[in-house]
C-alpha cells in the first residue's frame, strides 16, 4: 500500500499529492475518519487498470458462454468448426443453384 493521507491533507496538498502519485508511481491513500476511502493513481497505472479489467471481464464472458453453451448442449458434442463452416458453405450451394 502507498502512502495514507487525511482528506484534509489531500484537499489542502491535491497538486503534491498529484505529483507524488505520477513521479513515484505509487497510489496515494486518501483516509476518512481513519478509512481509505480511495487512491490517486497515475493516469498511466489507471489506463493498465481498465485494460486488465477489460480483459479479464471478456474473459469471464468467454468462460460463461462456454458453460452455457455445455449446459444447452446436455452432454452432446459440438462439431468441429470446420465441418459447420463445410455444411454451411454446402448449403449455400445447393440454395443458389435451386435460385436458377
Amino acid at each position: 500500500m502507498g502512502r495514507v493521507v487525511s482528506a484534509t491533507e489531500a484537499r489542502i496538498h491535491f497538486g503534491e499529492v498529484m505529483r507524488q502519485a505520477v513521479e513515484t508511481g505509487e497510489a496515494i491513500i486518501v483516509e476518512r475518519g481513519g478509512k481509505p476511502h480511495v487512491a490517486v493513481i497515475a493516469i498511466e497505472e489507471y489506463a493498465r487498470l481498465v485494460e486488465t479489467r477489460q480483459r479479464d471481464d471478456w474473459k469471464a464472458l468467454v468462460e460463461r458462454a462456454r458453460a452455457q453453451i455445455q449446459t444447452d448442449l446436455d452432454g452432446r458434442t459440438l462439431p468441429p468448426p470446420e465441418r459447420v463452416l463445410q455444411q454451411l458453405r454446402e448449403d449455400r450451394d445447393e440454395q443458389l443453384l435451386a435460385m436458377r
